[in-house]
């Protein structure tokens, strides 16, 4: 008898565990499968920045998820949803399937863009692949020219941007 009773107390702890990170997952708006790298501390150590020498493009995504036989980057963004993904959010995202096609071989179908009360899915299509390419010429062109500027007015981005100590333009002295 007691037997059965600690064997139902683990079965009741299980599922309890199973339904707080069920509930996890889902405010960190990752799909269902499995955590296959994570740049947060939530799921265990920082993994190391995913990089293609050929474009000199280093990236870490904020998790890849194994959904399906597929590697989703999934970016979390703490601000509440816009109506549509912000641009270079979406970019941001495609950049880090790129690094991720080229780390693994492996091409995302997708990506995963998590706001706070919303969670958007965006394709990973060939056209936008192009997109994303030319801009990176026109990033790099205008850093060999030396008129690679600051691209926003917020003090509260600037204050957390992780070249501020190297940026000449930074809002805040």
């Amino acid at each position: 008898m007691i037997a059965i009773e600690i064997a139902l107390g683990l079965a009741v702890l299980a599922l309890l565990f199973l339904l707080i990170a069920n509930r996890q997952r889902k405010a960190a708006g990752l799909p269902t499968g499995r955590v296959v790298y994570s740049d947060t501390r939530q799921w265990g150590p920082v993994e190391k920045p995913l990089y293609d020498p050929v474009l000199g493009l280093t990236g870490k995504p904020d998790y890849l998820v194994e959904h399906n036989g597929a590697l989703v980057p999934v970016e979390v963004k703490s601000g509440w949803a816009p109506p549509t993904p912000r641009q270079n959010h979406v970019f941001q995202l495609m950049a880090y399937c790129l690094l991720v096609e080229r780390s693994t071989g492996k091409r995302p179908p997708y990506g995963l863009i998590a706001y706070r009360n919303r969670t958007f899915a965006i394709d990973y299509t060939p056209e936008i692949e192009a997109r994303l390419s030319g801009l990176l010429v026109e990033i790099r062109r205008l850093e060999r020219q030396g008129e690679a500027h600051r691209s926003h007015e917020e003090a509260a981005r600037c204050a957390a941007c992780g070249y501020r100590a190297l940026c000449e333009e930074k809002l805040l002295k």
